[in-house]
């Protein structure tokens, strides 16, 4: 019998040590080195007759190379087509995470019933019957979804043989273990040579595979970092349990954008997708209330319509309150201090509160024009007309600077009613005869007279 090789690994970050000592040196964290069996049999878990028998690949010039456009297959979920960049790639190894209860099993399951691609679910965390339970609340049909509940890859690889599935989906990647790795699910020896042994099968087959991963308490995908490199594509699931919409994020994609986002909302039924986002991030009221503004934005390739809340107070206490939620609490200073400085508002002794509606954060600095109206119309208590919106980025001089496609901005206020739009006077616009009047503005004191007078 070989000798039972063992190492230590850091179970914070994956770092690996050839004795246990109290502090990784990587993450600097305490108590989170163990000790893992890493002795591995000669056999893999997954081969392919037809590959091992071909001659080993040789090199080629780079215009050899066939660069035809892969065809993509369509999930039926316009959302998660968008932030995938247009489908699923075949042979690609795709990572969702998220918060526990978010929702991740259920859009798998949801689009799985309803792809019409032999599917194999394989759930490590609930049995057939659970499935069976949440597939009935959320779709009648799903004859294309076969649903195996199975930890041990060996056993797994046995069924797709069987089954010859287009699709494979796991859930979890962290429940999975094989028999030649002799540590627990979950550790760190099992996460990483379970996902070689899923990129192997996906890579000679053509296969996807979709893994849905456990988090951390910092929101970082547990396990090695080396897993979000083996993969293809690592999608974040987001969003408040509190609320009934999820936004769907690319953290890294080898075959599209990072900046594309996908919004779901959460019904018993299952997850809607939003085609229309500005719609749920926009409050429907009668009256108009101050402190409150309307942004264009964009997210990837998709505009937004969102609304800025502002509440500006006299300060109680002796420090005047800065705070954010969904914007940058460093860039709020930076604006109060440009209002004050080069406007003349006297904002030094007051409280103020900003808020991005609909629970989404937004580092898009064309917001900024619309955080400046928000925060002085509840300085002023007089409410922005509700036909208003804004887009353009405040510089330090106190100047209202041009912001990048600022004609899909535009079309999106035309489009969603509104009847006109504060923008830049630098700006380029190419559009002619468009609905919506475009009002150019070139600093603070512009937007302040036209809004207040």
């Amino acid at each position: 019998m070989s000798k039972v090789k063992t190492t230590f690994f850091c179970q914070n970050c994956g770092a690996q040590y050839s004795k246990w000592q109290g502090q990784c040196n990587s993450c600097k964290e305490w108590n989170t080195i163990a000790e893992e069996i890493i002795q591995k049999q000669e056999k893999a878990a997954w081969k392919s007759e037809s590959v091992s028998s071909n001659k080993a690949p040789k090199p080629l010039r780079i215009n050899e190379i066939d660069s035809a456009q892969e065809i993509r297959m369509d999930t039926t979920d316009g959302e998660l087509n968008r932030v995938l960049g247009g489908g699923i790639v075949p042979g690609s190894l795709i990572l969702l995470g998220g918060e526990p209860g978010i929702g991740k099993s259920t859009l798998l399951l949801q689009i799985s019933l309803k792809l019409p691609y032999k599917t194999l679910y394989v759930s490590g965390e609930e049995s057939q019957k659970q499935i069976k339970m949440r597939a009935e609340r959320i779709t009648p049909s799903g004859d294309n979804c076969y649903i195996l509940t199975e930890t041990k890859t060996q056993n797994i690889f046995k069924q797709i043989e069987a089954i010859e599935p287009e699709i494979v989906i796991i859930d979890s990647i962290q429940t999975l273990h094989t028999d030649y790795i002799e540590s627990t699910p979950g550790s760190i020896s099992q996460i990483r040579e379970t996902t070689a042994e899923l990129i192997k099968f996906a890579k000679e087959t053509n296969i996807p595979v979709i893994l849905i991963g456990h988090i951390t308490k910092d929101g970082n995908i547990a396990g090695p970092k080396i897993l979000e490199h083996m993969v293809d594509t690592v999608l974040q699931f987001e969003g408040d349990r509190n609320h009934v919409y999820r936004i769907l994020r690319s953290l890294k994609n080898r075959f599209g954008s990072t900046a594309e986002i996908g919004i779901y909302e959460m019904l018993g039924s299952g997850l809607r997708e939003v085609s229309n986002p500005s719609e749920i991030l926009i409050s429907h009221k009668d009256e108009e209330l101050s402190g409150t503004a309307i942004a264009s934005t964009l997210e990837g390739m998709r505009p937004l319509m969102i609304e800025i809340q502002a509440l500006v107070s006299t300060a109680v206490y002796g420090t005047p309150q800065r705070s954010t939620t969904g914007y940058n609490a460093k860039r709020l200073n930076m604006i109060l201090a440009v209002l004050e400085k080069r406007a003349g508002f006297r904002l030094g002794a007051k409280d103020v509160f900003l808020n991005i509606t609909g629970g989404i954060s937004v580092d898009d600095p064309a917001i900024d024009l619309a955080v400046v109206a928000a925060i002085l119309s509840s300085n002023e208590d007089i409410a922005v007309n509700k036909d208003f919106c804004f887009a353009g980025e405040v510089g330090l001089s106190g100047e209202i600077r041009p912001v990048n496609r600022v004609d899909q901005r535009i079309q999106e206020a035309e489009k969603l009613g509104f009847s006109t739009i504060f923008v830049s006077k630098y700006n380029k616009i190419a559009l002619k005869n468009t609905g919506i009047k475009i009002r150019l503005v070139a600093k603070i004191e512009d937007v302040a007279s036209e809004l207040f007078g």
